[in-house]
């Protein structure tokens, strides 16, 4: 809201922050050439994106699962078992649902709530906005507790968000800022209003997810985005830090925010074309295809796993594979039979 009602039409870029753009834009330009590669590796990268994403913008906020029941809870059936689980395969189901039909999934408030009671289902204020203000407080070992931010009060929410939505457009269509750095802005002002009780960071990174699929940017579906966020949490809580200040005023710094949003996707472009290079050439796709899937997988797994997340590739090129990795001691056979667990042994 703060960041669009003060203008993006005019602000001057310093140049590091037009490389990043730039970057972004030629590896967006070269997205179709890897996506028409190798389908089969293309499949296993959206798979394990998949099970990144739903981990990592879970455990961000907490919320962790016993490490076997991940993959069956986010590409299986299993009915979860607890809250934690549930909240799980609720993040699955908004992000399956961004996957499969973005354009559906207007950038609105209806969307937004929408996205919210998907992944916080079962709880009383899914998908409402929240009841009681709730500032962000940081704890720290030693010290005592301090507000870190202090979000939009509650009933202020309802038209900040109907006005961040409406802004976000005209900032695109009339504007004309970059749809990039659009949909950067529309997520941090979503952080600063913290329109929920609960599951703001989850549903920020959908929309992250989303506004980029509506702008031709679709390197999510096969790099987790929120992987890449976890990993850099410190330096993704310092740099909310440094831009929401001043935010209530409409005199903050947007620059440390933008440029950490633009390496995230740039960063996302690098693995992306590094992993998908790796198969241009048919020849040895097939055995890549199955070496990532095991990479990639928990320290223990059977054939039968490998086999769902390899599908085209034969058994009998699985069990060669695996006959490879046991020689050069990077694998091992835990058992006998068509059901034995099989464990990694240093990296694959």
């Amino acid at each position: 809201m703060m960041t669009f009602r003060r203008g993006l039409a005019n602000v001057a870029l310093p140049m590091s922050t037009v490389w990043l753009m730039n970057d972004i834009a030629e590896a967006k330009g070269r997205q179709e050439l890897y996506t028409q590669q190798a389908p089969q590796m293309l499949n296993a990268l959206r798979e394990m994106a998949m099970v990144e994403s739903v981990e990592s913008s879970n455990r961000i906020e907490g919320v962790t699962v016993e490490p076997g029941r991940l993959r069956p809870l986010v590409l299986g059936d299993s009915r979860p078992r607890d809250r934690s689980e549930e909240e799980i395969q609720g993040y699955r189901n908004a992000l399956n649902r961004i996957h499969a039909a973005s354009a559906d999934l207007l950038m609105t408030p209806a969307t937004w709530r929408d996205l919210h009671r998907t992944i916080q289902e079962g709880d009383g204020d899914a998908g409402k906005y929240k009841g009681i203000d709730n500032d962000i407080i940081e704890f720290r070992p030693g010290h005592p507790p301090r507000v870190r931010f202090q979000t939009l009060r509650r009933e202020l929410v309802p038209a900040a968000v109907e006005e961040t939505c409406l802004l976000y457009r005209h900032a695109i269509d009339q504007q004309h800022v970059p749809d990039i750095v659009a949909v950067a802005c529309l997520v941090f002002d979503f952080l600063c209003i913290h329109p929920f009780r609960d599951g703001n960071g989850r549903v920020s990174r959908l929309l992250t997810v989303l506004g980029l699929y509506h702008h031709g940017i679709e390197v999510g579906r096969y790099i987790s985005l929120e992987r890449l966020i976890e990993e850099s949490t410190e330096d993704y809580y310092a740099v909310l830090q440094a831009s929401s200040a001043h935010w209530h005023e409409g005199k903050h710094d947007l620059l440390p925010w933008l440029n950490y949003f633009l390496t995230i996707i740039r960063r996302a472009y690098a693995q992306f074309e590094q992993r998908a290079g790796e198969v241009k050439s048919p020849r040895g796709s097939k055995t890549a295809l199955v070496e990532n899937a095991i990479m990639n997988l928990q320290s223990a797994f059977s054939v039968a796993e490998i086999t769902r997340a390899c599908p085209g590739v034969s058994l009998d090129l699985i069990r060669r594979v695996l006959k490879d990795l046991q020689k050069s001691g990077r694998a091992e056979c835990l058992g006998r039979g068509r059901n034995a667990q099989w464990r990694k042994l240093g990296t694959t």
